[in-house]
């Protein structure tokens, strides 16, 4: 998470002024992601990310650089002056303020956290000492300005963002600088804020380290550093913690209740470019007497489209533990973890919250939408099921599905052709030896992996989809093969082939001129 309000720490850290003959060094030592894993091997990899480092020591009681680096970087372990000087700069390394010098030893004074790019690029994530996932500490901090290192959540947002090449972008509280580094791979402009400098800090050496173009950094909170700006692409991983304080920076908005993530969406709107996206992580309440699904469509801005996934739902006692872990709280006195486990739900209580959802919210600007030339295309939706990532371009197909059956009506659909996504599948359900399935059902492979029901019409509808024939005669072909009337088909189906499309099951086909109906 990044952060976009409250204080800050302001200890001092590396600049990143020989930060290219560094970057040469690690990756002279494979000191990669595959390198780590490699080293280290497949348990003791595992049990870093849990923060459970016996193992990971183990595997680096050698004097090799990439030993040397691991120690140093991830395990926060002190190394010998020549053992460190034969790893990576160390003049270089102790002038810049990556390494502190005692009587025999030098020290890391910031987590690098070797980092796998999307195409294979080798990164860097720097953060404060134990604050990344998977730390030698784990995070379990009670400093408020505390910059934490890449996580699920990071590499979530990564994972779901769309894309395609854009002039600007904007990664606010942009934390240690992972979305801000994967925009730097296809924006011409990238601009980053956060409230907390420090965190500037760290991004601009987590671009440095990994060999990415510089950004713009901005402090400030949410959208005042950038007043007046827009962009193709905004992404933000905030600090969306729904709690009874705005203790820690990293994490708690400063907002009373989901406001934070409610503003930073309404506001997003305004800051956005035609055909431009603005995705987040995000918390939300579950208020007794509301619907979770209107309390976030009332969230969505004039002149967007959305698409509103909810991944999870823990109840007030769940959420308020993960948290108080979180922070440590759970370690100290038993006594004051009580009194802060009360404080968190009465906190709840007064807002008549009965749980908390979290998940991702997709916006995009549509002038037609502004305009009011067209309905806007908002889908809030549960789906907890696995996904398989990146899931940016199934983001951006969604809405390019819309754009398509907002455009057509059953007429155009049915005079319009299709494909089959390639991922999907048929699978008949039945008792066994039965002579004919008692439902089917496509499911999707990859993306979503969505799965639904259909009957006999849209199995055989979907299953010779293939780009050549329009909706309209494929149905009229199967009510020739099944005697069926097909009139009373094509009025009956173009529901079904909409949901087929809206879940992408279904590929419209944009080439050339529609197939005659």
């Amino acid at each position: 998470m990044g952060s976009v309000s409250t204080t800050s720490l302001t200890p001092s850290l590396p600049v990143p002024a020989h930060a290219a003959r560094l970057r040469e060094a690690l990756l002279a030592a494979d000191f990669t992601a595959d390198g780590l894993l490699d080293l280290l091997g497949a348990p003791a990899y595992a049990a870093l990310a849990r923060s459970e480092t016996v193992p990971a020591l183990r595997a680096t009681r050698g004097d090799s650089p990439l030993e040397t680096l691991v120690r140093l970087f991830l395990l926060q372990r002190s190394v010998g002056h020549e053992r460190a000087a034969a790893a990576l700069p160390l003049a270089e390394a102790l002038a810049d303020g990556w390494l502190v010098r005692t009587d025999d030893t030098v020290a890391a004074t910031v987590d690098v956290r070797p980092y796998g790019g999307p195409d294979g690029e080798d990164w860097f994530i720097v953060s404060d000492l134990g604050c990344a996932v998977g730390g030698a500490g784990g995070i379990g901090q009670k400093d408020e300005g505390v910059v934490l290192g890449v996580g699920g959540a990071s590499t979530t947002l990564a994972g779901i963002t769309v894309r395609t090449p854009v002039s600007s972008a904007l990664d606010l509280g942009t934390g240690s600088g992972i979305q801000a580094l994967h925009a730097a791979q296809h924006a011409t402009l990238v601009t980053a804020t956060d409230l907390n400098p420090r965190a500037l800090d760290f991004t601009r050496l987590t671009l440095a380290l990994s060999g990415a173009h510089e950004a713009e950094l901005l402090t400030g909170s949410l959208f005042e550093p950038v007043d007046g700006h827009t962009y193709d692409l905004i992404v933000s991983n905030p600090p969306f913690v729904i709690s009874p304080g705005a203790r820690l920076t990293y994490r708690d908005g400063g907002m009373g209740g989901d406001e934070l993530c409610r503003t930073l969406v309404r506001q997003a709107g305004e800051r956005l470019n035609d055909g431009g996206y603005a995705q987040f992580l995000a918390n939300w309440q579950h208020v007794e007497g509301e619907e979770w699904q209107d309390r976030l469509r009332s969230w969505v801005p004039a002149g967007c489209d959305a698409w509103i996934v909810q991944r999870e739902v823990q109840d007030v006692t769940q959420y308020a533990e993960l948290w108080l872990r979180d922070s440590g709280d759970h370690r100290g006195d038993p006594e004051a973890y009580r009194r802060a486990y009360e404080g968190w739900l009465d906190e709840f209580e007064a807002r008549k919250t009965r749980a908390v959802g979290f998940g991702w919210i997709t916006l995009r600007r549509n002038e037609a939408v502004a305009s009011g030339a067209v309905e806007p295309s908002i889908l809030v939706e549960e789906w907890p099921h696995p996904v398989e990532q990146p899931l940016g371009p199934t983001v951006r197909a969604h809405f390019e599905r819309q754009d398509h059956l907002r455009a057509h009506d059953d007429a155009a659909l049915l005079a319009a052709r299709f494909t089959l996504a390639p991922e999907v599948v048929q699978e008949q359900v039945g008792l066994p030896g039965a002579e004919d399935p008692e439902h089917v059902v496509l499911r999707q492979n990859r993306g979503m992996r969505r799965a639904t029901r259909v009957d006999h019409v849209g199995a055989g509808f979907a299953g010779v989809c293939d780009g050549t024939l329009s909706a309209g005669r494929i149905l009229d072909a199967i009510g020739r093969l099944t005697g069926e009337d097909p009139v009373l088909l094509r009025d009956r189906t173009p529901q079904a082939i909409r949901l087929l499309v809206e879940e992408g099951f279904l590929i419209p086909v944009t080439d050339g001129d529609d197939t005659p109906a």
